[in-house]
């Protein structure tokens, strides 16, 4: 059955809304620690956003060169955000983006290499990654929730009333919602909980009377780039980090739409993040990478429409056009967006478990592969200081649970099942994908 215009727009706009934070938090952090003023901040902003969208597209394109073609959405990867401020603090930031530029030409000639390893990626790494992946996350939105690390009324119970209730709404609306209702649930549960959160004075609207009209995006509006060694081999090196968390996301999403992933849409995925990281470096943004709670909406929504992501990618271009607009999403309290990212990063969790539930069990290798892979993955997430004395061009692979374990689930998995028939592909029943 033909879906309306106005449910179009609504999931897209609940993709939008599932991302706008974590997309908006990397310059806001980036560019708070590096000094720029408010002008550079709000076109840091605007442009990242408008952005998010181009790339976005690009990737849910399949051509014959690029494009996953799978309903991904991308956004800043959260992966640069440390090794972006060293470089910005010590060689300015034009530095930033020249490594930017190098690095996104470097994953787009890589893509076609890196994406032979898929014959490593068996169910056992696949669902082990996805299951990190969500693992991982959950600590982000049980800060939110909060209120956010560093707020001034961290854990108050005004918070975790809003953010518990916004999941609670979610699970009501899951449970007894039908078709479309249940579909937007995300969506409803964040508008109708930020409605009641206005009573209690705690949505701030003063943003949207801060932010422009209209911004129009800029080649190199902070000056032409500057190359230099380190910063382009530390960007390499985070490129690298973003395409193992990719291939999960890629796997996870062509599961959900009964898809099998073979190698030569990895390249193209590939070659898409690469065209975006090298999109984002001319006009001064940041590297894209996908975005896992993007994949648990698309779970939880039943959703699998690649026309609903075209639709959220058309809307942030336009948010990043009309900054006004864009702001209004700013208003939205941070525990609201926190219950929500409970319930899409639990559901990232449960898919991974999923996808685990191919895996021959009976044989031991597999349950110390995911035993250790799991527990690395979780341990350096709880205990981020655990690899302090590695050398900081390393700490972007050394303090990331999902790198970590992503890496050792791949290692163990030479390891155990080195023998080239245990090596296999993952399959699936059904190679139809949703229209």
């Amino acid at each position: 059955m033909q879906m309306s215009k106005t449910k179009q727009m609504s999931l897209g706009f609940q993709h939008v809304l599932a991302m706008y934070a974590g997309a908006v938090v990397v310059p806001l952090i980036v560019g708070g620690a590096i000094g720029l003023t408010s002008a550079q901040l709000t076109y840091l902003i605007a442009i990242d956003i408008f952005m998010c969208g181009i790339a976005t597209i690009l990737q849910v394109w399949k051509n014959q060169f690029s494009g996953i073609g799978l309903p991904v959405v991308l956004g800043c990867t959260f992966t640069a955000v440390g090794p972006m401020i060293a470089i910005g603090n010590t060689y300015g930031i034009t530095s930033i983006y020249g490594a930017i530029l190098v690095t996104g030409l470097f994953v787009l000639l890589i893509g076609k290499y890196f994406s032979k390893m898929i014959r490593f990626f068996p169910p056992v790494v696949t669902g082990t990654v996805v299951t990190i992946i969500g693992i991982t996350l959950v600590p982000v939105a049980m800060h939110d929730i909060s209120g956010g690390q560093g707020s001034a009324d961290y854990g108050s119970g005004i918070n975790l009333a809003l953010g518990f209730s916004t999941l609670a709404v979610i699970l009501i609306l899951f449970r007894f919602g039908k078709g479309f209702l249940k579909s937007i649930a995300i969506l409803s549960g964040i508008v109708i909980v930020t409605v009641i959160s206005s009573f209690f004075g705690m949505v701030d609207m003063s943003e949207v009377r801060d932010a422009s009209w209209f911004h129009l995006p800029h080649f190199f509006f902070f000056g032409m780039p500057e190359f230099h060694l380190v910063p382009i081999l530390t960007m390499m090196l985070v490129a690298i980090v973003g395409l193992v968390e990719a291939t999960g996301v890629y796997f996870a999403l062509g599961d959900i739409c009964e898809k099998d992933i073979e190698e030569k849409d990895l390249k193209r995925g590939y070659r898409a993040e690469g065209m975006a990281i090298i999109l984002g470096g001319l006009f001064n943004a940041f590297p894209y990478t996908t975005y896992s709670q993007n994949v648990g909406l698309v779970q939880l929504s039943g959703v699998r429409n690649k026309r609903i992501i075209y639709i959220a990618g058309v809307m942030l271009i336009l948010l990043g056009l009309v900054p006004k607009i864009g702001a209004i999403t700013m208003g939205i309290p941070t525990p609201v967006l926190g219950g929500a990212m409970l319930a899409m990063f639990g559901m990232v969790i449960s898919y991974g478990i999923k996808m685990l539930s191919r895996v021959d069990f009976e044989n031991q290798n597999n349950l110390m592969i995911v035993a250790i892979s799991i527990g690395m993955g979780l341990g350096v997430t709880a205990v981020p200081d655990l690899f302090a004395i590695v050398p900081p061009t390393f700490g972007v692979v050394a303090e990331s649970g999902i790198v970590l374990g992503s890496l050792t689930a791949i290692i163990l998995n030479l390891i155990f099942n080195l023998r080239s028939e245990n090596i296999k592909q993952p399959t699936l029943e059904n190679e139809q994908i949703t229209q």
